[in-house]
């Protein structure tokens, strides 16, 4: 876990130091991935036999494949297209949220108000920002993720460790 935490950390300060170059990774990685998914949508789909769905599903997995290879044909075109739809994201989510917090008053709804402002905040600077802040943003938010994980993960180990060790007995 030690080891884990550790190594999340560097790589979100390297994520952090170059988040141009996270923001290709992080997108071609995405890619790569969209392509093994409609891989396995298709063989799932004939390896199922005989179902009504067998169609659907050899369409979805096929989608799933056009779309990587469109992603990895233009990593940072598709980074300006995932930042984008991050940026609506925050900024649908706020305006939601910030009706259900208002409404509803719940304990502790003040801070929730504080967050969704905060999330609400960061969707319009994306938004503003565009095409420019897809080239960083991504790369940045999962570096600071990573950073976050990584120390969680040490402060686990930490803590694991100081339980785990017996106690001497004196004698």
């Amino acid at each position: 876990m030690l080891i884990l935490g550790i190594g999340l950390a560097i790589f979100g300060v390297g994520a952090i130091s170059a988040p141009l170059m996270a923001t290709v990774g992080i997108v071609t990685l995405i890619g790569i991935l969209m392509i093994v998914a409609g891989a396995a949508h298709v063989v799932s789909a004939f390896a199922s036999g005989k179902w009504s769905g067998v169609f659907l599903s050899n369409v979805i997995g096929i989608l799933y494949a056009v779309v990587g290879f469109f992603i990895l044909e233009n990593p940072l075109e598709s980074a300006v297209g995932i930042t984008l739809l991050l940026g609506a994201f925050f900024c649908v989510s706020g305006i939601f949220r910030i009706i259900f917090a208002l409404r509803e008053r719940f304990p502790t709804w003040g801070w929730a108000l504080l967050n969704v402002a905060v999330t609400l905040l960061l969707g319009i600077i994306i938004w503003r920002q565009l095409p420019e802040s897809s080239l960083w943003l991504i790369g940045l938010l999962v570096g600071i993720d990573f950073i976050f994980t990584g120390w969680s993960w040490i402060m686990l180990a930490l803590a694991v460790r100081s339980v785990a060790k017996p106690e001497s007995v004196g004698g």
